[in-house]
């Protein structure tokens, strides 16, 4: 598995208003990313991988989800 494909954990590379994310989609150039804050569309060249710290606090938050609304996320 790549980087910056489905299931990865990465952040924005010029910004932390999104907070860091695990990459649900994957069309092209493009990754779509549930974002601890938003689900958006970002390009590739804008993704880098998740410090072992960002990964945590998305864990953390998917846990939380789940236990919280049941499912998958």
């Amino acid at each position: 598995m790549g980087a910056h494909d489905v299931g990865a954990y990465v952040a924005h590379t010029g910004t932390d208003v999104y907070g860091p994310g695990k990459v649900i989609g994957a069309d092209g150039e493009w990754r779509r990313v549930r974002f601890v804050y938003f689900v958006a569309t970002i390009a590739v060249r804008d993704l880098r991988t998740a410090s072992a710290q960002e990964e945590g606090q998305v864990r953390a938050w998917l846990t939380q989800k789940a236990v919280r609304h049941g499912g998958q996320w």
